[in-house]
């Protein structure tokens, strides 16, 4: 017989803020992925994500916040930043700001910056509201593999290891979150992501440096690590069908429906359209890994707009095989 907790039936707001303020850690929906969500300024808390995931504290997390007010005690707010803050939040942007001493070095990897967002999902929001408390919330998964889009993801893979999980349904864009280092200069996208570094820097007025020097061995934000995001099976991107071997058996997804399907063939759109595309990506990369017998082949996205953020992903996800 599986483990209770692996059947785990879905919480409510209320005990999910129950769980927080006692400490606990549990699955909760933003519009991006899943997060595993704890209080942020509870320590011992803190240490439980990173037990469940099995993550390196190397690896920075970041804080939620429901509003400006909390935003503005866990860090502190150039004028920049609140531009984009009034622009883009709540939603798909986390900001890498100077920390508040409440925000604990665990949380932030040693670094006097911290990671922060205010996210649009109304159940996240409401358990913030309720605890009272910034929650940090890296995706639902265990480390490194494909995160979570729904509560049922995150109850497969982590049920046995959590204290609730909220169903907030499927998230919306499917990807993580654009993370923007806001103390450089110039300031860095450190994370494509469903906010494109274009819409960024009409708001700013002034360039980003979009391709900014990674450290492998202390990153300066989430989901920076050569590879991430990925999958069991072996993953090899394509351009054009062109380039799969005519010998090769496996899945391969396309990005918009081909003209004339196999059976082993899956697309991510039926035309192609970016936002369905990332929000089916890490559903469907999970659903071939379970039945995927030799890898399988994922064509590349279009690289404009949130295709930048599949792109990103992918090639984490590729990586690992390459090792």
């Amino acid at each position: 017989m599986k483990d209770f907790k692996q059947q785990r039936p879905f919480c409510d707001i209320n005990v999910a803020a129950d769980f927080i303020l006692s400490g606990g850690i549990g699955g909760v929906p933003t519009e991006t992925v899943y997060g595993l969500a704890c209080d942020a300024t509870n320590e011992s808390a803190v240490r439980k994500i990173f037990s469940a995931k099995g993550r390196p504290f190397i690896d920075p997390l970041i804080v939620h916040v429901c509003d400006m007010e909390m935003a503005e005690s866990v860090a502190h707010f150039s004028d920049d930043a609140k531009k984009l803050a009034e622009k883009f939040w709540a939603g798909p942007l986390t900001m890498i700001l100077p920390k508040k001493d409440c925000i604990g070095d665990i949380v932030t990897a040693g670094f006097d910056t911290v990671a922060v967002r205010m996210p649009s999902h109304p159940m996240m929001l409401e358990l913030i509201r309720k605890s009272g408390k910034p929650i940090s919330a890296p995706s639902a998964n265990p480390f490194g593999y494909v995160s979570p889009t729904t509560a049922e993801h995150v109850r497969e893979q982590l049920g046995d290891k959590i204290d609730f999980i909220v169903d907030g349904g499927e998230c919306k864009c499917g990807v993580e979150s654009t993370i923007v280092m806001m103390t450089s200069t110039p300031k860095k996208l450190l994370r494509p992501g469903p906010i494109s570094a274009q819409e960024i820097e009409s708001v700013l007025g002034e360039e980003l440096d979009k391709t900014p020097k990674k450290n492998e061995a202390h990153p300066q934000a989430p989901g920076m690590l050569k590879s991430h995001y990925s999958p069991k099976s072996r993953l090899t991107l394509f351009e054009n069908p062109e380039e799969i071997p005519s010998s090769f058996s496996g899945e391969i997804i396309f990005f918009k429906r081909p003209e004339n399907p196999q059976s082993n063939h899956y697309w991510l759109s039926e035309n192609g359209n970016p936002q369905e595309s990332a929000r089916n990506l890490f559903a469907l990369l999970r659903k071939l890994d379970k039945i995927s017998q030799n890898g399988f082949y994922c064509q590349k996205a279009p690289n404009t707009d949130i295709g930048v953020a599949i792109n990103d992903r992918l090639a984490r996800a590729e990586t690992k095989f390459d090792k």
